[in-house]
């Protein structure tokens, strides 16, 4: 494997949004300074398909021009509530409208195609949560119904269809937010559920995700408190470490949520956050807003590595593990 400098490793650790439409300056800055692994679009990022392919084409030749490894070009295309393609790319109604795997093998097999024509190859789905009943859930909107085994059932279809058609799955929001009513995005929510609780229900479909291959797998912003009264499982080495990596045996790429998310940016400094993310064995940190938290995390995580032969060790094994994602399906 090519040997990277501290910096490009640092880089890797990072897929970040940012603001327009085409290959700007700024966009230039984070593939080429800051060296990040990959890209996340919204619909700020989307005009049409034309310019979509343009978008990544030149992101990717950037990258090239600048010896760094192809990049993650991530969407949310979950259909329903959270899909960032608008018309003439097909709009599913989402996972509650799925009453059949044959529906799930439909949106996956044309979601893949339609990402791969215009350079897209991470979907940030499937959506893994389970709603239990008499529960008022957050993720209500967006999850399969039925319960854990017919999440697992649908979630394994679009994981497989995605993945066969080139497009990595990120299985999300371990260890499942499916219970929780506050919004993540707004603060952080508090479950005190004990393990054993969540290991029989809310887990089932991640073990099916595992056993499958999926590419991802997403960490909730969610503070388990049986588990983890400290941090949560995006941050957490007893959750994304010790739960889903030694456990459930995941050696996948394993990512948070966005860290400008409430739940972390009103209660952690970015700082922080980078350093828990490197603690707990988590590959890839998610900040999707451009703002300075992008170049304090990459520099954190630099001088972390830098300073720390453990931290650097613990690097090389998550850059190893993006890099093997990269050569497979880039």
């Amino acid at each position: 494997m090519k040997t990277y400098n501290p910096e490009q490793i640092a880089g890797q650790r990072l897929m970040v949004g940012f603001d327009g439409l085409e290959l700007t300056g700024d966009v230039k800055y984070l593939i080429d300074t800051l060296k990040v692994g990959g890209l996340i679009l919204f619909k700020r990022n989307v005009s049409s398909p034309a310019q979509v392919t343009a978008l990544c084409a030149d992101a990717q030749a950037h990258a090239r021009a600048c010896g760094q490894p192809p990049l993650f070009i991530a969407i949310d295309q979950e259909g329903g509530q959270v899909a960032r393609l608008g018309p003439p790319f097909t709009r599913f109604p989402g996972n509650p409208a799925m009453t059949s795997t044959a529906d799930a093998d439909l949106f996956a097999e044309t979601t893949a195609r339609e990402l791969g024509q215009v350079g897209i190859n991470m979907n940030m789905a499937p959506v893994l949560d389970v709603a239990p009943d008499g529960v008022e859930s957050i993720m209500a909107g967006r999850v399969f119904r039925g319960g854990a085994d017919r999440v697992s059932e649908m979630g394994v279809r679009v994981i497989e269809g995605l993945q066969q058609g080139g497009i990595l799955a990120v299985a999300k929001h371990f260890p499942g937010i499916g219970r929780t009513t506050l919004d993540s995005h707004l603060d952080l929510p508090t479950l005190a559920v004990p393990k054993a609780d969540l290991d029989a229900t809310d887990l089932t479909p991640f073990r099916a995700a595992v056993a499958c291959g999926v590419a991802g797998i997403m960490l909730s912003h969610i503070r388990y408190s049986a588990i983890d009264a400290d941090w949560p499982a995006s941050l957490s080495p007893k959750i994304a470490g010790t739960w889903l990596r030694e456990e459930l045996g995941y050696d996948g790429l394993v990512m948070t949520d966005d860290l400008d998310m409430g739940a972390v940016a009103k209660h952690f400094d970015i700082r922080t956050a980078a350093r828990q993310v490197l603690e707990a064995d988590v590959d890839i940190a998610l900040v999707c807003h451009r703002s300075p938290h992008m170049e304090d995390a990459f520099e954190e995580i630099l001088r972390l590595c830098t300073e720390s032969s453990d931290m650097a060790n613990r690097a090389r094994g998550s850059v190893e593990r993006i890099l093997k994602l990269k050569e497979t399906y880039l």
